[in-house]
């Protein structure tokens, strides 16, 4: 396959790159490295072209896609709290950016366009397991934005018969996720205070779960996708079960401090994975446990990652508060 991965330095496509490349596909890499890392790249040692983009503007970058077979649309911007306080950014760069991309693939042929889409887009879902069929209640700009590209992702498909397949991934995890960012991912926050010997800053009681789904496997759905027959295709990802918080403090071993629970949060994530079953003859490999230790193994990631406390988030987070608190 010749792939064009955007966002290909960043945690998930970093992965996808990886794999691609070894199992012998020709990768071109777009990406503006404001929250992908280069450096999660540099361990690969077989040739892909890299390219520094800005998907939200028109450029030479649309003309790479021509003879290319496959697009695998990563990039965006993620995090609650930015999305909250600058809503045009993330316009610009989920919205934009993908309306830029499709038009890129749309124009040159491309065979099969996957995107990645959010679980946020549920909201707080109604049913769990949560269905594809569930209604879609954006509860800040970052899910809004998202949705609003998988929305245009299913036009395109629909309109300019562009093949393309939504996947919606519920909380992933595994080496290389994000460090960075105004009060990051569960993960990077959680290692980073575990190097540092501090307490874990537990969101409420803890007791909330999350569809904690391993990044290799998201990796499989994703080339699964791309080697299917299917089109117009919206399917959750997820690792076919929930875990409580405290369950994975448990895990990491530690001490525990509790702060308030944040608005517009579901109490819980879960993916119906029926369609993925279904369709793609995808279910997830790794187990929770398994996960966690892997990430204990490679600990070291987080070094550098900004160590986060009661303090610090409070501060991060008021505009979440000022903003979601009468939802």
């Amino acid at each position: 396959m010749k792939c064009v991965v955007s966002g290909g330095a960043g945690f998930i496509g970093s992965h996808l790159v990886e794999e691609l490349l070894n199992n012998n596909n020709e990768v071109i890499v777009l990406d503006n490295l404001s929250t992908g890392r280069i450096e999660n790249l540099s361990h690969i040692k077989k040739k892909y072209n890299f390219i520094k983009c800005d998907l939200s503007k028109k450029d030479k970058w649309q003309n790479l896609f021509k003879n290319q077979d496959y697009v695998f649309h990563l990039a965006g911007l993620a995090d609650v709290v930015p999305s909250i306080t600058n809503p045009e950014l993330y316009f610009e760069s989920n919205v934009v950016g993908t309306y830029n991309i499709l038009e890129a693939s749309k124009n040159h042929g491309i065979k099969k366009f996957i995107y990645s889409a959010s679980s946020s887009c549920y909201g707080v879902p109604s049913k769990y397991p949560t269905s594809e069929n569930e209604i879609c209640k954006p509860q800040y700009p970052y899910a809004l934005t998202k949705y609003m590209g998988e929305q245009m992702v299913m036009h395109w498909s629909e309109i300019y018969k562009l093949s393309s397949i939504s996947l919606r991934f519920f909380n992933v995890y595994g080496p290389r996720s994000r460090t960075s960012g105004t009060y990051g991912a569960v993960f990077g926050v959680f290692l980073k205070q575990k190097i540092e010997q501090k307490p874990f800053t537990v969101v409420g009681n803890g007791e909330q779960t999350r569809d904690f789904t391993y990044i290799n496997d998201v990796v499989r759905a994703l080339i699964k996708a791309a080697n299917s027959n299917l089109k117009s295709e919206i399917i959750n990802i997820g690792s076919d079960d929930t875990y409580s918080i405290n369950y994975l403090i448990k895990l990491l071993g530690g001490e525990k401090i509790f702060i308030p629970k944040r608005p517009g949060e579901p109490d819980c994530t879960w993916a119906d994975i029926t369609k993925a079953k279904n369709l793609l003859n995808w279910s997830p490999i790794i187990s929770f446990e398994e996960g966690v230790n892997i990430m204990l193994k490679n600990i070291s990631y987080w070094k550098k990652a900004p160590l986060w406390d009661e303090k610090s988030i409070d501060i991060a987070t008021k505009n979440w508060f000022k903003y979601l608190d009468n939802k």
